[in-house]
């Protein structure tokens, strides 16, 4: 790859082999669409079935909204770049790669928060939950968590982007990361990637408290339970969400809680797929594969008339 960098960064990728390349890009361009087809499939069932117009439902159909973005953000350009053989991206578009990318992140950091929350609200308190849940109060906590999103994208770009810049602007990532870009600072100092760290890890640490708070009152709340049907029913809602919030937790702060290197190991490579691909593409399978509604409304959905009155035309479009 032989490209100028002095307008825009040059993103070392998986390998310099192209044929390596193009089996990433194929690679990748397979989940992207199976991200894409799962999450807008999540946000169809919701939005058409009436009986999933709960709060659990609204806050899943905004995660899956968060996933569609966010995993649209790096790959699409990823995969372009693989097939062009060059890994050049614009000030301009590694900005904005940054700043939605950990606005959308931080969003899905606060969306999973708020989810646990209502978990514990219909489990433990569930005389009061109709009341606390309500369609107001779950309206402006989606709206505080875009907002929020938002906010720590402007913060974490703003930072970032004000530090000068020297010498070859190489990123050994697939995208624009910030540990990366810190360690292209002119003078480059612990304090700018302490300043941006304690900021996340605080963030971070807030929803992560709020979480294990929520959840370690609902399994002792389980576990009074009688009913070992009733148990199991708990735990299956209950499961992939902390399965979904650990694992993305824990991916996202050992990237950037971990020192910058000047070259990135296949592990590490791996492990930005962890928190950058690998959720969006299996939170519709995790929450609609495990959840019965979520199933009967498949079902329901692709049994309706006007939906196999569609598909016909469809095919004799395509027919034609």
């Amino acid at each position: 790859m032989n490209v100028s960098t002095k307008t825009g960064f040059l993103l070392m990728g998986f390998s310099d082999d192209h044929m390596l390349q193009i089996l990433h890009a194929v690679l990748f361009l397979i989940t992207y669409l199976l991200a894409i087809m799962g999450n807008l499939l999540i946000i169809t069932i919701i939005t058409l079935d009436h009986h999933l117009h709960s709060p659990m439902y609204y806050f899943l159909k905004h995660l899956s909204l968060l996933d569609l973005c966010f995993i649209s953000v790096t790959v699409p350009q990823s995969i372009a770049n693989a097939l062009m053989n060059n890994g050049f991206i614009s000030l301009g578009q590694c900005i904005l790669q940054v700043f939605f990318f950990i606005a959308l992140a931080s969003a899905e950091v606060a969306i999973l928060t708020v989810m646990s929350y209502d978990r514990y609200v219909a489990i433990c308190r569930p005389l009061q939950y109709e009341t606390v849940m309500d369609p107001r109060a779950c309206k402006h906590a989606v709206m505080a968590v875009w907002i929020a999103g938002g906010l720590s994208g402007l913060i974490h770009t703003g930072v970032s982007f004000s530090i000068p810049l020297c010498g070859q602007r190489i990123i050994h990532q697939f995208f624009c990361d910030i540990p990366q870009i810190l360690k292209l600072s002119c003078s480059y100092e612990f304090i700018n990637e302490i300043a941006v760290a304690a900021f996340t890890t605080s963030s971070a640490f807030v929803c992560l408290i709020s979480i294990m708070f929520s959840y370690i009152h609902i399994f002792s709340t389980v576990m009074r339970i009688p009913s070992a049907d009733g148990r199991t029913k708990v735990f299956s809602t209950c499961l992939p969400h902390l399965f979904v919030v650990t694992f993305f937790l824990s991916a996202a702060g050992f990237e950037f809680l971990r020192p910058p290197s000047d070259s990135l190991s296949a592990m590490d490579l791996t492990i930005s797929i962890f928190y950058t691909v690998i959720p969006p593409t299996l939170n519709p399978i995790i929450y609609s594969l495990r959840n019965e509604a979520m199933k009967a409304a498949l079902k329901k959905v692709l049994l309706r008339e006007e939906f196999s009155q569609r598909m016909v035309c469809l095919k004799a479009v395509f027919k034609v």
